[in-house]
């Protein structure tokens, strides 16, 4: 591959992650360490995936990340949209991942009550 090619590739993968160029897009990331699944993740993990497909929204995906820095609040979700805003919940559950989803994602209402910045020890 030429050097033209390689950043031609890197340019297509950076404006991927960011969104580069969408509008009402979003990245839903799923803290899946060790402590992420041991909490549930996996079942939040799965809720998300399932509701993108229920509402066939194509600039939205579910991606699994590696440690988020705070166990005793996993299962944690992050949501990033295009515009750069980036918002945090945690103890995330199946029901929960519903609702984040149906207010977050399709109206754009954050969910204050489920902030990881709300919550108490």
């Amino acid at each position: 591959m030429t050097l033209n090619e390689l950043n031609a590739l890197r340019k297509k993968a950076r404006d991927h992650i960011y969104m580069v160029g969408l509008k009402r897009a979003a990245r839903i990331q799923i803290g899946y360490g060790t402590c992420g699944i041991a909490a549930g993740a996996k079942p939040v993990y799965n809720a998300f995936i399932k509701k993108i497909e229920e509402y066939n929204i194509p600039n939205v995906t579910v991606v699994k990340v590696g440690c988020m820095g705070e166990c005793a609040f996993e299962p944690i979700v992050e949501i990033v949209e295009s515009d750069g805003t980036k918002t945090i919940y945690c103890s995330v559950n199946e029901r929960m991942s519903s609702e984040i989803f149906e207010e977050h994602v399709l109206k754009g209402q954050r969910l204050d009550k489920y902030l990881l910045s709300k919550t108490k020890r």
